[in-house]
């Protein structure tokens, strides 16, 4: 591609998506340059606005709630489970008002999130979910949207860039129109129309072909790379079970019928902060995660918060992420492990 000097011709965007489709069993996906992006165009699509509210957790990234305040509709922030930060279906139920339009189910670490019984229209922050499911369903494919990250952080990534899932053919045709400037140019270039025109208010919202060419060799290994860091997350749960068991800490619990894809693996801990400092001068790169939205100063200006979120904020302030990638060997997951233990004692 760089050869020939044509970066906008190519169709490796079509390959990606046409693969992300029979992945995730939708009608369409639409690539985008962020998950960002992905998210503020389920919310258009699903015609929010002013007055209208939308249930999420508060333990997730600035871009869920971002999107929805974008068009000018309220998040609102109910707690998580105890086992899991992932939204808790009934703290999610209760927040639920004649206001309420939609429900951000978040796959925190890949771990599906399951509140598609709540009767509302669900848009999946799948951002960390690529290769999981639930149910034998994959992940950002349940929902009305489901909204992917190819982030440089995430398990497949072309250094950004994201994705929109539509399971709905119905919702096709004006996803392309708000992607592509507002206009039905994709219509055009399928020779559908004589010409394109502005139809209403979009963006441009393309992933160039360049980062297409990236992501598609990722997506061709996407099985291999799952596989390797679900058998890394395998490996510390089994290296940390004697210290859960001796209670130092708490290992991740999944939900029965998720299967997850190796994302994050994470630990809870007393006094986060010290074991995250005396993990830093032997090398191993152990991170907190997200500050709840809903202590946050756009938190408390843009949204509202039901309940006391207890959990989340004890989850927010005792989560310890420790290093999960491909290049990792399981002897340097029992060497972080080890880390672990003496930092803990």
């Amino acid at each position: 591609m760089l050869a020939s000097g044509d970066l906008g011709g190519a169709d490796y965007g079509e390959l990606c998506a046409r693969r992300l489709e029979s992945l995730l069993g939708v009608a369409r996906v639409l690539l985008t340059p962020s998950c960002t992006i992905a998210l503020e165009l389920a919310v258009q699509l699903l015609e929010l606005g002013p007055g209208d509210e939308v249930v999420m957790p508060s333990f997730t990234s600035a871009a869920t709630a971002t999107a929805v305040v974008r068009c000018g509709a309220v998040p609102v922030f109910a707690d998580i489970h105890a086992d899991a930060p992932l939204l808790d279906p009934e703290a999610a139920a209760a927040a639920v008002t004649p206001r309420t339009r939609a429900i951000m189910a978040v796959h925190y670490g890949g771990i599906a999130c399951e509140v598609g019984h709540l009767g509302l229209p669900v848009v999946e922050d799948a951002a960390q979910a690529i290769g999981a499911s639930w149910r034998g369903r994959a992940l950002g494919g349940l929902g009305v949207a489901g909204c992917l990250s190819f982030h440089a952080t995430k398990n497949v990534t072309c250094g950004e860039g994201g994705a929109l899932a539509l399971r709905d053919p119905d919702l096709v045709a004006r996803a392309e129109v708000l992607r592509d400037k507002g206009t039905d140019r994709a219509r055009f270039l399928r020779g559908e129309a004589p010409a394109y025109t502005w139809l209403e208010a979009g963006t441009a919202a393309m992933m160039s072909e360049l980062q297409a060419a990236v992501l598609l060799t990722q997506l061709e290994q996407l099985e291999e790379i799952t596989a390797r860091r679900r058998a890394l997350w395998d490996a510390y749960h089994e290296r940390l079970a004697e210290l859960e068991d001796r209670g130092v800490l708490r290992r991740p619990r999944i939900p029965a019928g998720a299967l997850h894809n190796g994302h994050v693996y994470w630990v809870l801990v007393e006094r986060r902060d010290e074991v995250i400092a005396a993990l830093r001068p032997t090398g191993v790169q152990a991170a907190f995660h997200f500050l709840p939205l809903h202590s946050s100063p756009a938190g408390r200006r843009f949204g509202r918060t039901h309940g006391s979120l207890a959990v989340t904020e004890r989850v927010a302030a005792s989560l310890v992420r420790l290093p999960v990638w491909v290049g990792m060997t399981e002897g340097d997951v029992d060497r972080v492990a080890c880390e672990l233990a003496a930092a803990l004692a």
